[in-house]
């Protein structure tokens, strides 16, 4: 009942003032941060910069590059420029690392950057996008943007309807395109490409530590334990106090297998194309 309250709670805060709220929460941690951790190594990069397409847990990789191990490693504080208006004139200021990029590969190719930087795009299976983003948008997600619009939808309609009319959706805000335009870009040095099910599946640990080394992070053994052990979706749950409805809910790669039947799959299709196979997934999987 408690975790259902706050749940409601923070769906009905209106955006600019939960926006504002996260500001002041980000600025406070930070502070805490300098004021508290020492910082060991300084990083070679002046800016790291984690761009994604949405539901690609997003919020849990903020949480592992927020964490005092990674600034006590690089002296990098972490922020986000939705919180701050994007009016810094270089979308991310120098020595932070810029959270939760959701731009398409031109965009972020025309963002000033400095001479040392590095990048990492997260993506993830699209099909599990979908239902990712039906039930965070249906259930459980914070009211910003044109969530309470597209939930409404959602809630007047069957589930199967739902998932056709939000594939549409999607497909109309070019999230499939995006997470395309990262794919077909030149490969660099710079930037690198991440599964979402790497990052969350049974080889974490490994994916995680190369990841944090394309970053120019290193970590010991013991430290990327404690890191892991930190944020592991159920811990995130349960400090979160979000239970059942929370953007954890699931997150099991192929999960789309129990939701699409025929219809939904030749929407799918329609509006993606092969982009199921130019990322590399397999265009079925085994229950």
């Amino acid at each position: 009942m408690f975790n259902s309250a706050v749940m409601f709670a923070k769906q009905r805060t209106p955006e600019p003032v939960r926006v504002l709220a996260r500001r002041a929460q980000l600025e406070a941690y930070n502070t805490k941060m300098r004021l508290t951790v020492p910082v060991t190594a300084h990083s070679e990069f002046e800016n790291i910069y984690h761009c994604a397409v949405r539901k690609t847990a997003s919020q849990w990789i903020k949480e592992l590059f927020s964490d005092s191990l990674v600034y006590k490693h690089t002296g990098l504080l972490t922020y986000d420029p939705r919180f701050y208006g994007w009016k810094h004139p270089r979308v991310v200021p120098p020595q932070r690392i810029g959270l939760s990029l959701f731009f398409p590969r031109a965009r972020y190719d025309k963002m000033p950057k400095p001479p040392r930087f590095r990048t990492f795009f997260v993506m993830r299976d699209p099909r599990d996008m979908v239902v990712s983003n039906y039930f965070s948008t249906r259930n459980s997600h914070g009211p910003m943007g044109d969530v309470l619009e597209v939930r409404k939808v959602l809630l007047e309609k069957p589930r199967k309807e739902g998932m056709l009319w939000l594939i549409g959706d999607m497909k109309r805000k070019n999230r499939f395109d995006a997470i395309r335009s990262w794919v077909d870009a030149p490969a660099s040095e710079e930037v690198r490409l991440v599964r979402y099910e790497d990052l969350t599946g049974e080889n974490q640990r490994d994916e995680v530590d190369l990841l944090l080394r394309h970053c120019g992070i290193t970590l010991s053994p013991d430290e990327l334990t404690t890191l892991l052990d930190r944020y592991s979706f159920s811990r995130m749950n349960d400090r979160k106090g979000t239970a059942k409805v929370s953007h954890y809910r699931k997150g099991q790669a192929g999960d789309w297998q129990n939701h699409f039947d025929d219809d939904i799959y030749e929407a799918f299709a329609d509006a993606t194309g092969d982009l199921v196979d130019r990322l590399g997934y397999p265009s079925f999987q085994q229950k």
